[in-house]
């Protein structure tokens, strides 16, 4: 097939990092891919596009150009004729599903969180059968999908876009003696949706419940975004900026991760959430809000904590515990690590995702793809 897989734009992180994983199979499969982005956002997942050697291009330069990305997709499409649209975020599932409903073009959306903004969750309501099969990320957003949008069970297939490597760097365990800081950290976009405001409010709470923290925790913030300047000034306000920092975009998560001895995640909501398993493959206890997948992938007590979205004291109890205990900490960063190199690993993922494809394959009367055979020695 030549697919089309039309996103929002090529932030770096969120939906457009895994689609690397995705493309990797599709093109493993047989099949002629390209990315179009209707913004370029930060680029970061253009150099990885550039790195694979996918081809991609953008369609605007900001989220205000609508009928400037609607004339250049169909200029595109019209050129590329493409057998299918693959859609990942709401821009790209309307924009897919009108244009390429126009032009007879098949689409498969894939939805990434279980929350939508009021205006996209109407759109996508009255737009949903324009789109012969969704993909969910997890179960969550399986639910969302099925009850929030109205689709049918057998028009929903759930593909988790994360796969585990099992020779991924591992964090160490905290000693407590020799003066070692315990180091809690997240990942992400410092994005409203992320909710540091949070994070850092329950940090410096978890300082008034243990005043020692002060001499031998730190917080790590890994990721950029446009709430920086007001994390920076909050984290003065409340006296916690000698124990806290920001480092800016991580280009290499698992490195980062592995340097850590908790990780949090206080998130208003997600879908599946790649960064808090990468944690959980790192062999991090998680503290986090009971959102998306990591509600079901955390097991209070034995992987990690949950907590309400927005429960500060909850949060901060939560890292207190772990800071209290390094022995508990890394028995739950054990657990994590073994349970996502069981649930996540390469071959569920390629079972899944080929399936999948060979079903769409199936659904528009085209030949069903079949993996390359491997190449004769010489």
């Amino acid at each position: 097939m030549r697919i089309t897989y039309l996103i929002n734009g090529l932030n770096g992180g969120g939906a457009a990092f895994p689609m690397m994983q995705v493309i990797a199979l599709m093109r493993e499969l047989g099949h002629d891919v390209e990315v179009l982005a209707h913004m370029p956002q930060d680029g970061k997942a253009g150099r990885r596009l550039l790195d694979a050697e996918i081809p991609f291009q953008v369609l605007g330069a900001s989220a205000s150009d609508f009928l400037r990305q609607a004339k250049a997709l169909v200029r595109h499409l019209r050129t590329r004729r493409p057998d299918l649209i693959w859609t990942s975020l709401t821009r790209g599932t309307l924009y897919g599903q009108l244009i390429g409903g126009a032009m007879g073009i098949p689409v498969v959306s894939w939805q990434h969180s279980d929350y939508l903004k009021p205006g996209n969750l109407a759109a996508l309501r009255l737009t949903r059968r324009l789109t012969c099969r969704w993909v969910a990320d997890s179960d969550s957003v399986r639910t969302f999908v099925r009850e929030r949008l109205g689709v049918p069970a057998s028009h929903i297939e759930t593909w988790p876009p994360f796969v585990c490597d099992p020779a991924s760097p591992t964090a160490s365990a905290w000693q407590r003696e020799g003066g070692a800081t315990f180091r809690f950290g997240t990942l992400g976009r410092l994005h409203h949706s992320k909710q540091y405001g949070v994070l850092l409010r329950a940090y410096a709470r978890a300082h008034q419940l243990d005043p020692t923290l002060a001499e031998r925790a730190e917080l790590v913030l890994g990721g950029d975004g446009p709430e920086q300047d007001a994390l920076v000034r909050l984290a003065g306000d409340l006296g916690i900026t000698h124990t806290t920092r920001f480092v800016g975009f991580v280009d290499r998560p698992a490195d980062f991760l592995a340097s850590l001895h908790g990780y949090v995640q206080t998130s208003l909501k997600e879908g599946f959430c790649i960064a808090v398993h990468e944690a959980m493959q790192a062999a991090l206890p998680v503290v986090t809000t009971r959102v998306g997948q990591p509600a079901f992938s955390i097991r209070p007590g034995r992987t990690g904590w949950l907590c309400d979205v927005g429960d500060i004291d909850a949060l901060a109890r939560a890292m207190v515990a772990l800071a209290g205990d390094p022995g508990a900490a890394a028995d739950m960063g054990r657990a994590a690590r073994i349970f996502v190199l069981e649930r996540y690993s390469r071959a569920n993922f390629r079972s899944v995702g080929e399936r999948l494809i060979q079903d769409i394959e199936r659904q528009l009367g085209l030949a069903v793809s079949r993996p390359a055979a491997p190449r004769s020695p010489v």
